[in-house]
């Protein structure tokens, strides 16, 4: 389709908001389907720190099996929360960043996507740093080569090279990393179960004196995942979606499995498999207590879920999520190529190993203004728009989205009220920057800013040609600061 510029459109060469791998996807562009996105969600739930959470809740004198059961309930209200914030890839094909050009302005998407984009490169940081103690073991099993540097330098750079070769990629990588990353893990939980029987101790009967309420635990696992929930856009915009899909179960249909499966079924395990390690020998890390005992195959075999585990994970959360804020914050001097090493240094160079001592107390305070975008972004998505989003104007200087040179008062006002009485009590931050930032956010659109907006365009956002996928069309063909809707049927 060839598209006309309008008049006074400022051309693409010259539009600060325009870079491609920030448009939005076409149809032919979103190749994942449900067996690809729950594979994806396999990958990134097996992470260290999800040991720990299982572990801290056995120590807290939480039966196995109850800690089985909360954080697969924790997992599946995160899930039915991340559909809420997937349907705005389903539906337009934006990603995370570009999105939050509605409810903070052009300019002011900036303040709470870059503070995601660089929890997204830290961790990428902490996960490579534990892959590569991972590669220097089996470097030292077979090599007597002992350099964790040399294979922390080398990891980041393999993933780095992964993630920028695109989403298939991704996705290759995640199909060959979760079949093993379950075994493994089967593996593994058998393993710690005979090392509980030769002391004479029954796991699911086990139980500590401490007292932990099962509402903490289930509260500190929402909080381990509001990174993810608020930025899913930038993977659900890749999964395949039937043009004219206007129910939001069969536009997201190819996402149920990922969210409400994969997600909650792996994390359970996962943190139970800590559980178990810390009950059988008073170490929450499965792997330094099987690596203790393991030789030969068994041991390179626990080493590649480790490094499996890490890989899979930084591509999906935390590369692709932070190249995609840092193209968004300068879209003239990156591209999605190097985006993905800029996030790749920075997370490199952000000294994981220091973070990893004050990792929870870390996750607690961002996770209080993350979880109170995930407010706001769902409150302007279904509440204030009603999922009709003039996407065009997303990419215009001048458009409706510019509000107050660039700032709206309302998604600021509202996140740095809601994430800081949200960070005044972390360990329930996601109960609190959750609601308090949709509510607020909620009135202060309704009461200052529509009001003020030119009477169109608050009618056009609720205009059935502000949808997408749902009336068959993508948003998907830019001419300058243009974007107009490509009809795919």
């Amino acid at each position: 389709m060839t598209v006309t510029l309008p008049d006074g459109a400022v051309s693409r060469d010259h539009n600060p908001l325009i870079e491609e791998s920030i448009l939005p996807t076409a149809f032919d562009q979103r190749p994942i389907g449900a067996w690809g996105y729950a594979w994806i969600w396999v990958g990134i739930a097996v992470i260290i720190a999800t040991y720990s959470l299982g572990a801290t809740g056995a120590q807290g004198g939480i039966p196995l099996g109850q800690i089985a059961l909360t954080i697969l309930a924790a997992n599946l209200v995160l899930g039915v929360f991340m559909l809420l914030t997937a349907d705005i890839g389903t539906e337009h094909g934006l990603p995370f960043a570009v999105y939050l050009r509605a409810p903070f302005g052009t300019r002011g998407t900036h303040l709470p996507s870059l503070s995601r984009g660089l929890v997204a490169a830290m961790w990428f940081g902490i996960q490579t740093y534990l892959g590569a103690i991972a590669l220097n073991g089996i470097g030292s099993y077979f090599f007597s080569f002992d350099n964790w540097v040399v294979w922390y330098v080398l990891f980041a750079a393999l993933q780095i090279i992964n993630t920028a070769a695109g989403i298939k990629a991704v996705e290759k990588l995640a199909a060959l990393a979760a079949p093993a990353i379950i075994a493994i893990s089967v593996w593994m939980y058998f393993s710690l179960d005979g090392i509980a029987e030769m002391k004479g101790i029954n796991i699911w009967t086990f139980q500590a004196d401490g007292q932990m309420s099962l509402l903490v635990l289930f509260v500190a696992n929402l909080g381990f995942w509001s990174t993810m929930a608020i930025d899913i856009p930038n993977l659900t915009r890749f999964v395949r979606t039937e043009p004219g899909a206007r129910g939001f179960f069969a536009r997201n249909r190819r996402v149920f499995a990922g969210q409400l499966i994969a997600l909650p079924v792996t994390q359970a395990v996962i943190a139970g498999l800590g559980a178990v390690s810390w009950i059988a020998t008073g170490n929450w890390n499965p792997i330094e207590v099987i690596q203790g005992d393991a030789q030969g195959i068994a041991l390179i075999a626990l080493l590649v879920l480790v490094v499996l585990a890490q890989w899979s994970t930084n591509n999906s959360a935390n590369l692709i999520p932070a190249a995609l804020t840092f193209v968004n914050a300068a879209p003239r001097l990156l591209d999605y190529r190097l985006g993905v090493a800029l996030a790749g240094i920075v997370g490199t160079l952000c000294f994981p190993w220091a973070i990893l001592d004050n990792l929870f107390t870390s996750l607690g305070y961002y996770g209080a203004f993350l979880s109170a975008i995930g407010g706001i972004m769902v409150a302007d998505y279904y509440l204030i728009r009603r999922r009709r989003l003039n996407a065009p104007d997303l990419y215009r200087p001048e458009g409706q989205f510019r509000y107050m040179a660039g700032f709206n008062p309302a998604g600021l006002v509202a996140w740095l009220i809601a994430g800081g009485l949200a960070a005044m009590w972390p360990e329930y931050a996601v109960l609190i920057g959750f609601p308090v930032g949709l509510i607020l956010y909620t009135a202060l659109m309704r009461a200052i800013v529509l009001p003020r907006h030119r009477q169109a365009e608050i009618d056009s956002g609720f205009a059935d040609r502000f949808l997408a996928t749902s009336r068959g069309a993508s948003w998907s063909d830019i001419a300058g600061s243009h974007l107009a809707s490509r009809e795919d049927l």
